[in-house]
């Protein structure tokens, strides 16, 4: 089977045996998924794609992780701040003497790498580059940083409040409060009434991040889900419930797979349109289209995202109407009720 994805078709030409080895951060790529390994991937629809074709996948935050590899290969991420948080984790979680490869394509930063490396004492050669993109050799060693340095947190005004937002590289908002999320807060007071309101059915938050909005619909008396496909955001969504004292659940979940056939009071999303730096409009779709049947009887669809991106079709097919709360040209936030 033929490598799909520029970093995999220079993987497939080199000569190297990865039998055993480790494939870390991975894109989606039938060639890696038939062939030899363990995936580890802090997004659970990779894992689940490998699981899928009954290849070996686990998550940094397992407990119990494969046998020792031979090697590593490590997929440079979009986020170098998450690059460096994986190199750290490889670092503190595999034998000082492990070979690793990093692979990336150019225009997102690879080569950065060879300073990432440096700085850590690690040193690094070249091996190949082709399809504008470049393969980089080390050996891991002990250093000085754990990679439980990463996670920060800040402090966000909501106007009714603050809150503390546990953060970490790769974790959508890292350390900063975003703009379209800011526009849906400021609807949600009207739009999901807190008090006696908020005991008739629990709230999912869905694609949750740092659990900004698990955190606000929490203090406001909302009983709370909240699921993300990536393990850093449902780390840092407990990190965040924990540290204002906020009760809920929060679950790895693509969409709505986690979910049986949960239903809930409303679901609130800023949903994500980006793997990496490809527009992906799935889980988005996904998410809407499915919404009806994973809310009760006169349950709410309420969503953030730009203005530019075409929702309201997908809206209107899925709940035969909709109404837009908000719109500062940026950002819409949309609301669609379940009959």
């Amino acid at each position: 089977m033929s490598a799909e994805t520029p970093v995999c078709q220079l993987l497939s030409r080199q000569d190297a045996d990865y039998r055993g080895w480790w494939w870390v951060a991975p894109p989606r790529d039938a060639w890696l998924e038939g062939g030899e390994g363990v995936a580890v991937s802090a997004d659970l629809a990779v894992r689940e794609a490998w699981r899928a074709r009954g290849r070996p996948a686990c998550s940094p935050f397992d407990a119990g992780l494969p046998g020792m590899p031979p090697g590593a290969v490590l997929f440079w991420p979009k986020s170098h701040a998450l690059g460096e948080w994986w190199l750290l984790w490889l670092c503190a979680t595999l034998p000082a003497g492990t070979p690793l490869e990093l692979v990336g394509e150019n225009q997102g930063g690879i080569k950065r790498v060879l300073k990432v490396l440096a700085a850590l004492g690690l040193g690094c050669r070249k091996v190949d580059s082709a399809r504008r993109c470049t393969l980089f050799a080390t050996r891991l060693a002990t250093v000085d940083l754990a990679p439980e340095a990463a996670w920060t947190t800040f402090d966000a005004d909501l106007g009714d409040g603050r809150l503390t937002l546990a953060s970490h590289p790769g974790v959508f908002g890292h350390n900063k409060l975003d703009e379209g999320t800011q526009l849906l807060l400021s609807c949600l007071p009207e739009a999901l009434p807190g008090g006696e309101e908020a005991g008739r059915g629990d709230v999912l938050d869905l694609g949750c991040g740092d659990g900004i909005l698990a955190a606000w619909l929490a203090r406001r008396g909302h009983g709370v889900t909240a699921v993300d496909v990536s393990s850093f955001a449902v780390a840092a969504t407990r990190r965040t419930l924990a540290a204002n004292g906020l009760g809920g659940e929060a679950l790895e979940s693509d969409v709505y797979s986690a979910l049986g056939g949960r239903r809930f009071a409303a679901i609130v999303s800023n949903p994500p349109f980006h793997q990496e730096r490809a527009i992906d409009y799935g889980p988005a779709a996904r998410l809407i289209a499915e919404a009806p049947a994973h809310l009760m009887p006169g349950g709410r669809l309420i969503l953030v995202a730009n203005a530019f991106l075409p929702y309201p079709d997908r809206l209107e097919r899925a709940f035969g109407g909709f109404e837009i709360l908000a719109d500062d040209r940026r950002f819409r936030v949309y609301r669609a009720v379940k009959d």
